[in-house]
């Protein structure tokens, strides 16, 4: 294997160092130092992260199961920077007495997980795919049911990987259609060979129907409420950001580079799934108390959102999707941040107990509407540009109702977003969660989504270079 090797596979091959630097440290490490690992395992993946953004060669390895691109390398990296930022929130968490003992089981579940997630990204063959696919799931399945003695944590566990099974059965189910229709498991050979026949149709709509577990769209989300609300909130936060980003990710080449032939025909479903699932997700979110559950109904219509770039499938789609994932990330970590600080200061959970939080501690209030803010897509910050790319992907096609329909949907989501925003700036409590100092990596990661929501929000630039390797998937 020579260098110019190495770069082409580098993020999974520096993933799996990492991982196996971490299993020695607790096999041979001083136990009563446990500690150290959490630093010397972040600062690896820092490391790892900046490696990510040096300019690679783009190429194929093993036969053309493994491609490498400009486009794939920048959803590698956004998922990079958005782990980033969920190790640095979960440090306070896993510095409590209960968590000392499983510092390093945490960071090797994390970081295999995200392994796989970059397998699927990079796979040119569907074996390949599956294999990270089920890479990427398993170890999240142990990561959701990491508070062992918490009934809910274990039950976020079996639900998931119950429901992982049967999505995992249903694509593969649609994955053997395909096969044995074009009698290739290559990608590139299976768009090649796919054509619009009745089979292929059924064999994409498994496949389809699969890989939406992953996304949590309607009416395949009915895990993701439950999942999210029984799992501790640093594993919730990564859940909803980066294994739902990969997924996107994963979605978005396929349609694009494996199913062109049938474009007519997914477009027709995911015009259908688009307007399920946002609609859907910001019903349901109204009606939430337990703040979990509310961003998980949150993040199912920021899908029916994302969707809106498949659609087009244009150029400006693709960008606006790679784009507004990079916005989601920091916009929702952000939220989750401050859940993940009260919650680990207090256990407090609930809309009503945010009542007269401002009072209190109104530098987490602030945070918690600037990132509200960006994920009901309010003017001027990041989310607001990100819906619009998707909007004007969309609309750029033609998709007119579609798109009145997203607005109407944006609008009902702002209600239920400034719920939160009133309770904490105009509701007074004769309990309010009482003041407390958050701890250093708290405040650094806050600090980084903050800036992420700024810096995606007016950097116009930054959309343009999406734009422009976008396509090169």
């Amino acid at each position: 294997m020579n260098i110019e090797t190495f770069f082409i596979m580098r993020h999974e091959l520096l993933l799996t160092a990492a991982v196996l630097t971490t299993l020695l440290m607790e096999l041979f490490g001083n136990p009563r130092k446990k500690e150290s690992i959490i630093y010397i395992s972040m600062a690896m993946f820092g490391v790892i992260t900046l490696i990510g953004f040096i300019p690679s060669p783009e190429g194929e390895m093993f036969g053309g199961m493994y491609i490498s691109s400009t486009a794939r390398l920048i959803m590698k990296n956004i998922l990079n920077a958005g782990t980033l930022i969920a190790l640095i929130f979960s440090v306070d968490w896993l510095k409590r007495d209960e968590n000392k003992d499983r510092i390093s089981e945490y960071f090797i579940l994390l970081l295999s997980t995200l392994i796989g997630m970059n397998f699927m990204i990079s796979s040119g063959h569907f074996l390949m795919f599956y294999i990270g696919l089920e890479l990427a799931t398993i170890p999240i399945a142990a990561l959701a049911a990491f508070d062992r003695y918490k009934n809910k944590s274990a039950e976020a566990g079996i639900k998931l990987i119950l429901s992982s099974s049967l999505s995992s059965g249903v694509l593969l189910y649609g994955l053997s259609l395909i096969y044995g229709v074009t009698g290739t498991l290559y990608m590139a050979e299976t768009a090649s060979a796919f054509s619009s026949g009745g089979l292929q149709t059924l064999g994409f709509i498994f496949f389809f129907a699969g890989l939406a577990f992953k996304v949590s769209t309607v009416p395949f989300h009915l895990w993701t409420a439950d999942v999210y609300e029984g799992a501790p909130v640093n594993v919730t936060a990564y859940l909803s950001v980066i294994s739902k980003g990969a997924a996107v990710f994963t979605l978005i080449i396929m349609l694009f580079t494996v199913f062109p032939a049938i474009a007519a025909t997914w477009q027709k479903v995911i015009y259908i799934v688009s307007i399920l699932t946002m609609t859907v997700g910001n019903l349901f979110a109204i009606r939430q108390q337990n703040l979990k559950r509310f961003l998980a109904f949150s993040s199912i219509s920021q899908v029916g959102y994302i969707l809106l770039g498949f659609i087009g499938g244009n150029e400006l789609g693709m960008a606006a999707v790679i784009y507004y994932i990079l916005v989601y990330i920091f916009s929702n970590l952000g939220a989750f941040g401050v859940v993940a600080a009260i919650s680990n200061f207090s256990g407090k959970e609930n809309i009503n107990d945010y009542k007269g939080l401002y009072r209190t501690n109104p530098a987490l209030s602030l945070a918690m509407m600037l990132a509200l803010f960006s994920l009901a897509g309010i003017p001027p910050v990041a989310g607001f540009f990100g819906k619009f790319f998707l909007f004007a992907a969309a609309a750029e096609k033609g998709y007119y109702i579609l798109v009145l329909i997203a607005v109407l949907n944006t609008i009902i989501s702002l209600y239920y977003y400034l719920l939160i925003i009133k309770a904490m700036f105009l509701t007074t409590s004769e309990a309010p969660i009482e003041q407390f100092r958050s701890g250093f990596f708290t405040k650094l990661g806050l600090g980084i989504c903050i800036a992420g929501i700024a810096a995606t929000g007016f950097a116009s630039i930054l959309f343009e270079a999406v734009r422009q390797y976008s396509f090169g998937i």
